[in-house]
């Protein structure tokens, strides 16, 4: 049985969504809750496999309310579930920045509520993050080995020590194999700086992404804001995101996560840096059977960010950033 928590500050639709969420008998409403501070406090005592998460809702936001909720030990899987959580809206992805980790809309599209919509998407999408947790394991748990897809995708987290990481790991590598993304913390208004150096002292083409930058072989893109990655098509494309919070950015572990819901089958590399950022992201890729490398302490300018990456992922690979750069290259041949 998956137990879920409903949070919406409608009493019509907490009913509603019991109904639907309980009527094949594998999910259990063990909790409500009306608004996204007692969404908190309903999650850490319950502890549920996944939740359903309105966005607007009275004392806390739905989004506010995630973003804390993934702060708690083992926390559960977060799905929205609001008229605002349209495909690609701004909502949808500041819930995915926030730490959700799917979204679904109650509207027709129209304008207006759709509850059979609602019975067709939500209980298998429930089911499905509550797997994935389970294998993820949360932040408190471990992935451990599983299977590794061949990569169709390279994405990069750096920080503190990063650039001359990048540059190492680009020498080796030379014009990326396959699509390559960078996520490096630094002020907006320096990616262009750091584009070109990297350019200039490897000889890889090294673009600052744009929205909706289409992703190809031969050449890095180096995120100057946040960024999920989307289908247009058959191709994948880079979307720009909106987040309120003060935390790094760009956010390496937004970037995983996205490529994680879209199960594209990707190497994630974690690279020198303060704290933990891309660590969660990671453990989502490896649990969908990606894989993680990650720079070795002794190479690493700051080992807090491939120290909590391999905490969360024990299979990944350590190596130094040239020889990262070298296993890219095997792999995509």
């Amino acid at each position: 049985m998956i137990p879920v928590l409903v949070v919406d500050d409608s009493a019509f639709m907490r009913l509603a969504l019991r109904r639907i969420i309980e009527a094949e008998g594998d999910l259990r409403v063990v909790g409500e809750a009306a608004d996204g501070e007692a969404a908190i406090a309903e999650a850490k005592r319950l502890r549920p496999a996944v939740v359903a998460m309105d966005v607007e809702m009275p004392v806390l936001s739905g989004i506010e309310a995630t973003r804390r909720i993934m702060a708690l030990p083992d926390p559960p899987a977060v799905v929205m579930v609001s008229q605002h959580t349209s495909a690609d809206s701004p909502v949808a992805l500041a819930s995915l920045a926030a730490g959700a980790s799917d979204y679904l809309s109650k509207d027709t599209g129209l304008g207006g509520l759709d509850l059979g919509h609602l019975d067709r998407e939500l209980r298998a999408r429930l089911r499905h993050w509550a797997r994935q947790r389970d294998r993820a394991g949360g932040p408190a748990r471990q992935v451990l080995a599983v299977p590794a897809q061949r990569p169709s995708l390279i994405l990069v987290a750096a920080s503190t020590g990063g650039p001359d990481a990048l540059e190492a790991l680009l020498r080796a590598s030379g014009p990326p194999p396959l699509p390559t993304v960078i996520a490096q913390h630094m002020p907006e208004r320096l990616a262009p700086e750091l584009a070109a150096h990297l350019a200039r002292r490897t000889g890889v083409p090294v673009q600052v992404a744009t929205d909706n930058a289409p992703l190809r072989s031969g050449e890095a893109m180096l995120l100057s804001k946040d960024a999920v990655l989307l289908r247009e098509g058959a191709h994948l494309a880079l979307r720009f995101a909106l987040r309120a919070d003060g935390l790094v950015h760009p956010s390496a572990d937004l970037l995983f996560r996205s490529a994680a819901l879209l199960a594209v089958p990707c190497c994630a590399v974690v690279l020198t840096g303060m704290g933990d950022d891309g660590a969660d992201g990671a453990a989502r890729i490896a649990a969908q059977g990606g894989m993680v490398m990650v720079q070795s302490r002794d190479s690493a300018v700051v080992g807090g960010m491939p120290g909590a990456t391999r905490a969360r992922v024990p299979a990944a690979e350590v190596l130094p950033p040239a020889t990262i750069g070298e296993r890219l290259k095997e792999l995509a041949r």
